[in-house]
């Protein structure tokens, strides 16, 4: 069984200031100011006490990220032992919850000699820029699904938060539906569509993944700001509800940055989009109603162990819990014929 990692600069790159709407590297003080003082002036931030308040900001920030792993093991345990399901039986993965259209998609995929210009056909693209869409789940899976999260939400569990940029949401791994759910979804159905896709995004080398449900609403999250994701590959699924806006908008692949131009694309109840992870995107507000989406970054260690994709160096491992970041370790082979 493989031991995972995250890389070093998870403590100090990529902190999101929702308020300014910027990601921030801070080392020390002195180097946040040196770097960033100019641009969170530009941005409103105009007196020294508001500059000391983002630095105090910025170091609670980092010590939550230094907390995390035993964090969520705590809550887990307590979840574990408190919570009780209002659906048990769906947190074991079941073809029945899978849309006819997408078992047909894997079996495609999974075909003999098929090409990806074959499997393309088959699929709703956007705008040809590898961004393809297709129906995952059942509606009455979904419609059992939300009733489990709502009733998680509405529990006394404690609850951590997605990721630094959405407040509003669960982590399925702490709720119990990483090892019989997603863990089969991402191995045995996702991974046969991603290396037909996506075989230079390590597509066929999925060995870790992060997954969640993000929430927005009128009085909680209603957008979120530009940036990439920590996923060679994400696939993004609209569970519902009923609710106006809040589409998707892309730009251009983050190393390889040259318009200003967008693509659109209006999230559909019950599917889901399937992209690259560091491909430019954001979401819009939602105007009414209430949406949920699974997030699922799925992450290649054999691609992201040569360079991590949030500070482009080679990955400065550090212990993490679960899947961690997705990094592993090589381990030296020994000769057994000749060690003594």
């Amino acid at each position: 069984m493989k031991t995972f990692y995250s890389c070093r600069c998870f403590y100090t790159k990529n902190i999101f200031l929702k308020q300014f709407g910027i990601h921030i590297q801070y080392e020390n003080k002195k180097q946040f100011i040196s770097q960033f003082e100019k641009v969170l002036r530009d941005k409103g931030c105009d007196t020294e006490q508001q500059l000391e308040d983002v630095v105090t900001q910025i170091q609670e920030e980092i010590d939550r990220r230094r907390g995390l792993g035993g964090a969520s093991l705590a809550r887990r345990t307590v979840i574990s032992a408190t919570y009780r399901p209002l659906h048990a039986d769906i947190y074991k993965l079941k073809e029945e919850y899978l849309a006819p259209e997408f078992l047909d998609l894997v079996g495609l995929c999974k075909s003999k000699g098929v090409t990806a210009d074959v499997v393309r056909k088959r699929l709703h693209t956007q705008d040809g820029n590898r961004m393809y869409m297709f129906q995952v789940f059942q509606q009455s899976f979904c419609d059992l699904f939300l009733e489990e999260l709502e009733h998680f939400e509405n529990s006394d569990c404690p609850k951590g938060r997605p990721n630094t940029m959405n407040k509003y949401g669960i982590l399925l791994n702490e709720l119990g539906f990483d090892e019989d759910f997603i863990n089969p979804l991402r191995e045995n159905y996702l991974t046969p569509i991603t290396s037909i896709l996506f075989p230079d995004w390590g597509g066929n080398d999925l060995d870790s993944h992060k997954a969640f449900i993000v929430t927005y609403k009128l009085g909680d999250d209603l957008d979120l700001s530009y940036h990439y994701d920590n996923a060679e590959i994400t696939l993004n699924v609209a569970l519902g509800k009923v609710f106006d806006g809040g589409s998707l908008y892309f730009g251009d692949m983050r190393t390889e940055r040259r318009t200003e131009t967008y693509r659109r694309y209006d999230h559909e109840p019950l599917f889901g989009l399937l992209h690259r992870g560091q491909h430019l995107h954001g979401a819009m507000p939602i105007e009414d109603g209430e949406r949920y989406n699974l997030i699922i970054w799925m992450r290649s260690s054999w691609v992201r162990n040569q360079r991590c994709p949030m500070c482009d160096d080679e990955p400065d491992l550090v212990g993490a819990v679960g899947f961690g970041d997705g990094f592993t370790r090589e381990e030296p082979v020994v000769d057994v014929c000749t060690a003594s």
